[in-house]
């Protein structure tokens, strides 16, 4: 078992960028006298990399979407989740409650239905612009493509979702089931899209600092509502906006590996995240919802889209990596 020099036990955690403040994990290593290893991942492919790697450390407990979440479960890398040694499931609001009505958490198996996964927070990608000289909000995602703001747009670095939002702009039905055929039409988008961007970026703080050295118009947000707060933080005046397409919205939750060395810890984790601190923090100092109480956020009555898994992950990485370091179409598509 995972141990600190002086015995004490060590629970490896994987999450996003302020999905576990500094005063949430202290009252937590007070409270079971663990000590908590923190590693934050800023890309669902780093998550997977970590998750899989072999000659990795392990890890006890990760926060990850509920399309992701398919290709662990997929993998077998996930084991159930004892929901009765989570007791702050009761405190959640009911739509998070009824685990089994979310696509994905739960499998029926022999030993009955079992649930993988605890939602956690929550948020639309949709659109930022500052408003001092975006002056009419955007209506559409194709704005991230307007040539009068050449220069002036910031993306994600990230293929997965980056070819999604391509196939909203091209009209086609199914963001996450792009047929063979128009998957070199998508990777030509997204070269016009590097092309008219400033830059991509991988986490929320980077995003921040980006917007405000290049003095950005408009950005896809990745992280949704948590940008928001940390711009406004910053003192930008920016707006948030749900496009006409619909915009991808994430649910993440708690789940435990399959070969994770403390599970009793991990599901004491899960529960203490729950918690009032760490839910009002989620709110306070990132801008996120929690799953404990209602949080009304910008534009989110709009029309969202809640992320499924892809037709390709790898594939859909590969090409965007190609794409982002320059590449003609021609290489991009190379086998």
């Amino acid at each position: 078992m995972a141990r600190a020099d002086s015995g004490t036990p060590v629970l490896r955690v994987l999450a996003w960028p302020g999905y576990a403040e500094p005063e949430v994990v202290k009252a937590f290593e007070t409270r079971t006298r663990a000590r908590v290893e923190l590693t934050t991942v800023d890309t669902d492919e780093a998550l997977w990399q970590k998750i899989t790697d072999p000659s990795g450390p392990g890890f006890d407990v990760f926060a990850v979407n509920t399309a992701e979440l398919q290709r662990y479960l997929a993998s077998n890398r996930v084991q159930p989740i004892d929901t009765t040694r989570i007791p702050g499931t009761v405190r959640q609001q009911p739509r998070f409650r009824q685990v089994a009505a979310i696509p994905g958490l739960v499998r029926h198996t022999a030993k009955g239905e079992q649930v993988y996964a605890i939602p956690f927070t929550y948020s639309a990608m949709g659109l930022i612009y500052d408003k001092q000289q975006v002056k009419t909000a955007p209506a559409s995602i194709q704005a991230l493509w307007d040539p009068q703001w050449r220069g002036k747009v910031m993306g994600y670095n990230g293929g997965t979702h980056n070819f999604s939002l391509a196939t909203q702009v091209m009209g086609l039905p199914a963001p996450f089931r792009i047929p063979p055929e128009a998957t070199e039409a998508a990777a030509a988008k997204l070269i016009s899209l590097r092309r008219n961007a400033l830059g991509f970026y991988t986490q929320p703080d980077e995003s921040v600092r980006l917007f405000l050295r290049h003095k950005a118009a408009l950005m896809f947000a990745n992280y949704g509502m948590q940008q928001v707060h940390l711009l406004r933080a910053a003192g930008v005046d920016v707006g948030y906006v749900i496009p006409r397409e619909g915009a991808l919205a994430w649910l993440d939750c708690w789940a435990i590996p399959r070969n994770a060395r403390h599970v009793p810890l991990a599901h004491d984790w899960i529960d203490h995240l729950l918690g009032d601190a760490a839910s009002r923090l989620l709110v306070t100092r990132q801008g996120l919802a929690n799953t404990v109480s209602p949080v009304a956020q910008d534009a989110s009555n709009g029309n969202l889209i809640w992320l499924q898994p892809v037709e390709n992950a790898a594939r859909r990485e590969q090409l965007w990596a190609r794409i982002h370091s320059g590449a003609k179409l021609s290489k991009v598509m190379a086998p």
